[in-house]
């Protein structure tokens, strides 16, 4: 199990910038002060160290903190590469879950929440595992317009805020 001090004899972690750089050689491929990680398929930086891959936000969090996380870390810009300390939270997977901004792969309409119903369009938003209805409306960007309004009413917290 990898240690808070012998993380940070391989990397140094800038929490201005959210960017690790290597401290020692862990192999042939980099250099002391190689910027460490790459961003894997999911938009996430990944550093390999001591044979594993982990995630750089997991890495931060630990670095910073001494401690794993142990519910999941949230990006509150929703950018899965920018681990800038400020940027980062512990979140549950239902906070987590709720920073989702595009529908999934099979929706009919490409809307998050907006589904059609007959020749309209539902609208509805998922908060703390309940699902509300928010209405029928005749058009699909109608019933988008609604689900952002409900967004921002309920969770405003959860709007993304660049983070400086």
């Amino acid at each position: 199990m990898i240690t808070q001090k012998l993380l940070k004899e391989f990397l140094h972690y800038d929490p201005m910038t959210g960017v690790f750089t290597r401290l020692k050689r862990t192999c042939s491929r980099n250099k002391v002060g190689d910027i460490a990680g790459t961003i894997d398929s999911n938009g996430y930086v990944v550093i390999r160290i001591f044979g594993a891959l982990r995630y750089a936000h997991r890495l931060a969090w630990f670095y910073m903190k001494g401690v794993w996380p142990r519910p999941e870390i949230d990006h509150r810009d929703t950018v899965r590469d920018n681990n800038r300390w400020k940027n980062l939270r512990e979140a549950t997977r239902a906070i987590n879950a709720q920073n989702k901004r595009k529908a999934q792969n099979n929706s009919k309409t490409g809307l998050l929440g907006v589904s059609p119903h007959g020749v309209g369009f539902d609208a509805y938003i998922s908060l703390n595992k309940k699902r509300y209805y928010l209405g029928y409306y005749s058009t699909s960007e109608q019933a988008h317009a609604a689900r952002l309004k409900a967004e921002r009413k309920l969770r405003p917290e959860y709007i993304m805020v660049p983070v400086t």
